[in-house]
């Protein structure tokens, strides 16, 4: 029997480096391997490369055939003329160029503005606003700054040059729609946005590769196919099909669908961006995920499972608490600088079990928005499917087939985004036109939607809370 030919896909997220070895026509996984990022909001683009040898440390790329990258998207990585790095990279979660965001709207005309341009409406996780922070803060380093790339293009082109000098800079239309100068609708730069970021005519940007073309090869002999965004990876690695959306709880909170169309939403909730397969991927995110349930496990003096627990033993409703769950200040929607908010307290209501379902229901009700806000912009949502790691939570799932109010599956636990940059590697291997089809995601529970009629009761709840903090913030 033939030894199978070996992908490998890398994860590069914000908390770590995860790498997938697969067999390249079933996408049987074969090997693995993780290591650590540091933690914060901004970081030497040279820890990845460390994190990325670790990772593949012991020959776990051994027999591997081609390599793909997926990354954290908007990360502003700065590059001088000899491709040396300016500043330690801002990351997507980095929130201090907000204000920066609101100027650009104003600058363009709107909203309305930024939509019809781009698909997108720049909030502080955005590549641009981050350039125009730069530009206000730091114009030394934007003065020094000669090449503008993300994260993912940054390995892309690291492992092409090896320990060489980087000859090539590299991206692809999904991570390329996010950074606020780039069209998923008409595949180009949109050159006139950065230089209203930065005033700025001459900055070079890298070549935005179709989803099945190599990059190159590396100099063992790998071909590199052109990486992705990680929630685009992601959706490769699920297989998502028309009707399916993605919810995933990590460390953000995203809801995202494959699509044959680009989106335009002014109100700049769903971001129109592009898949990693030729299409589009509107995409809702919000900051706060899976680390709202570990910060009220802490502040109920328990654990992820105690909190689980004590979140099942309540009323739907949590007796009228309400968590707007702001803890990190929040993307969607746009309040950077709020806070959390944990209202309708009384003396009667205020146990643990019920601030424990606050906690998970206010973090699902900010992504369960997000699904509605997809269906708004004409994305057909017949089921979703529950990614991440607070999926592993029982009360996270009981109470999202509550609130998300159409059929819901978990698949197996697994790295979606590496499956989805391995099988990217697969499919420019294999010199298709189209990208090849893997084994289905195993499924391991599902739930029909629950009609509880306290549902549009806490929603309610929900939304004039959220409307008194945006009326305090304007």
């Amino acid at each position: 029997m033939n030894a199978p030919t070996l992908v490998a896909g890398i994860d590069s997220s914000t908390q770590a480096c995860k790498v997938m070895v697969c067999d390249a026509r079933t996408g049987e996984v074969v090997r693995t391997g993780r290591a650590a990022h540091p933690d914060g909001t901004e970081v030497h683009p040279d820890h990845w490369w460390t994190a990325l040898q670790e990772a593949t440390s012991g020959g776990l790329l051994e027999g591997v055939s081609a390599i793909s990258v997926a990354g954290q998207q908007h990360g502003m990585v700065c590059l001088d003329e000899d491709q040396r790095v300016v500043r330690p990279a801002l990351l997507w979660n980095d929130t201090r160029s907000a204000p920066d965001a609101l100027d650009l709207i104003d600058e363009l005309g709107g909203a309305q503005a930024w939509a019809e341009a781009i698909g997108v409406v720049p909030v502080a996780a955005i590549t641009v606003t981050k350039l125009r922070w730069l530009a206000r803060n730091e114009p030394d380093h934007l003065a020094r700054t000669r090449t503008v790339v993300l994260p993912h293009d940054w390995l892309t082109s690291r492992l092409l040059a090896g320990d060489g000098p980087v000859q090539r800079w590299v991206t692809d239309r999904s991570d390329a729609s996010g950074t606020g100068y780039f069209s998923a609708t008409t595949d180009t730069y949109r050159d006139d946005l950065l230089r209203l970021a930065t005033g700025r005519g001459d900055l070079e940007l890298p070549e935005v590769l179709g989803p099945a073309t190599a990059a190159g090869r590396s100099p063992a002999g790998r071909m590199v196919g052109p990486g992705a965004g990680d929630n685009a990876a992601a959706a490769l690695g699920l297989g998502l099909r028309g009707g399916d959306v993605a919810v995933s709880l990590g460390t953000s909170g995203t809801a995202f669908a494959s699509h044959p169309r680009p989106t335009q939403d002014p109100t700049g909730e769903v971001a129109g961006f592009a898949d990693a397969a030729g299409g589009h991927l509107p995409l809702m995110c919000t900051l706060n995920a899976a680390r709202v349930l570990g910060a009220g496990a802490a502040a109920l003096g328990t654990d992820l499972a105690g909190l689980e627990r004590l979140a099942l033993e309540a009323e739907p409703g949590a007796g009228g608490l309400t968590l707007l769950p702001y803890l990190d200040g929040e993307r969607t929607p746009n309040l950077p600088t709020a806070t959390g908010t944990l209202s309708g307290m009384t003396r009667n209501n205020l146990t643990p079990a019920n601030v424990a379902r606050a906690f998970v229901e206010g973090m699902l009700l900010n992504v369960a928005a997000g699904v509605d806000a997809l269906r708004r912009e004409g994305v057909d949502v017949e089921r979703v499917l529950l990614i991440g790691g607070a999926t592993g939570s029982a009360a996270v799932r009981e109470i999202a087939a509550t609130f998300i109010g159409v059929p819901l599956v978990v698949p197996a636990p697994g790295e979606y985004v590496a499956r989805g940059a391995a099988r990217q590697a697969a499919w420019v291997l294999s010199g298709e036109d189209t990208c090849p089809e893997w084994a289905a995601v195993e499924l391991v529970v599902g739930a029909e939607p629950v009609v509880d009629p306290l549902v549009e009761e806490v929603k309610g709840r929900y939304a004039e809370l959220l409307a008194t903090m945006h009326g305090v913030r304007q």
